[in-house]
C-alpha cells in the first residue's frame, strides 16, 4: 500500500531530510517510527533533500507497506510517536505509481531575512545588520528567472557531473515589516543552490555587487556565490508541485517573526 504524506519540520537539529549513517535525519527518523508504528517493511521517499539546518513548511514523501490502514490512523500513528519538531500535515492513499521526487514537477523555497535582531526566531531567519536596497535587488531577481546554467551556484561535491541547467519560475521580494521574504521556484534545485542565491542578492543589496556582476555568474562558472552562501536557518521548503498543481501566490504566515 502506498500513502502520499505531507509534513513540515524544524530543521535546525538534523542533519538534512535525507538519511545519512551517523547522523540525525528528517527521513531516518520518520522511517525508523513508520516500521516500529506501522510495519517493518515500510519504505519513506520524499520530495527532495534538504539541507543540515533546512526547514520545510510542506515536504512531500511517500510511505510503502505492505499493511492497509485507514491514512487517518497513519496519521496519528506517526504524530503521537515523532518528536514535537517534526509533524504530519496530512496523510493519503496514492496511485501505486506515485513517486514523492521522480512525479515531482517544480519546488518553491521561502527565505526569510530579518533587518533586526530577534529574540524569538533566531533559528528561522537570517539577521542582515546592514542596509540594503530592494529595488537593486529585485532588478537582479529578474535576471535568474527562466532556464539557466545554475554551475557557478552549484556544489560540485555533491552536483558533480549531473546537469546544472534549471528553469527558474519565479524569483521574488516581499518586505513584509522586519522581514525581507524571498520566494524562489523552479523545476528542481542544486544542492545549495537557493542559498546561493539570496547571498548573491543580498550583496547586492548590499551595494558589492551590481546586476552585471550576477548576469556574469550566469555565463560562466565562478566560486564567488559558494563564498556568500547564506545560512540554512532562514530557509524553508514551501511547497512541491506535481501535474496539475499551482504555485501559490499568498504568502505563508510565521506568527512569531511578524511585527506586533
Amino acid at each position: 500500500m502506498k500513502y502520499k504524506i505531507i509534513l513540515e519540520y524544524d530543521g535546525t537539529r538534523y542533519s538534512g531530510w535525507q538519511m545519512q549513517k551517523n547522523a540525525k535525519s528528517i527521513q531516518g527518523l520518520l522511517l525508523e517510527t513508520a516500521r516500529k508504528q506501522i510495519s517493518p517493511d515500510a519504505d519513506v521517499q520524499g520530495a527532495g533533500r534538504t539541507d543540515a539546518g533546512v526547514h520545510a513548511l510542506a515536504q512531500v514523501a511517500h510511505l510503502e507497506t505492505s499493511k492497509r490502514l485507514d491514512p487517518a490512523k497513519v496519521m496519528f500513528a506517526l504524530n503521537d510517536n515523532l518528536p514535537s519538531n517534526i509533524n504530519i500535515l496530512s496523510v493519503d492513499f496514492a496511485d501505486a505509481r506515485f513517486h514523492a521526487r521522480h512525479n515531482a514537477k517544480g519546488r518553491s523555497y521561502i527565505y526569510i531575512i530579518s533587518k533586526r535582531r530577534t529574540a524569538f526566531a533566531k533559528k528561522y531567519v537570517w539577521w542582515v545588520r546592514d542596509p540594503l536596497n530592494i529595488k537593486k535587488m529585485e532588478a537582479s531577481c529578474a535576471v535568474f528567472r527562466g532556464f539557466h546554467d545554475f554551475a557557478s551556484f552549484a556544489d560540485k561535491r555533491i552536483d558533480k557531473g549531473s546537469s546544472t541547467t534549471v528553469q527558474v519560475d519565479a524569483m521574488e521580494i516581499h518586505e513584509v515589516g522586519d522581514l525581507i521574504i524571498f520566494r524562489l521556484a523552479a523545476s528542481h534545485f542544486l544542492w545549495r543552490m537557493a542559498r546561493r542565491v539570496v547571498g548573491i542578492l543580498v550583496e547586492v543589496g548590499r551595494g558589492s555587487l551590481q546586476r552585471g556582476d550576477v548576469e556574469a555568474l550566469l555565463r560562466g562558472p565562478s566560486e564567488l556565490p559558494a563564498r556568500f552562501t547564506a545560512p540554512p536557518s532562514g530557509l524553508f521548503l514551501e511547497q512541491v508541485l506535481y501535474e496539475g498543481d499551482k504555485l501559490t501566490r499568498k504568502l505563508p504566515r510565521f506568527p512569531l517573526l511578524l511585527n506586533r
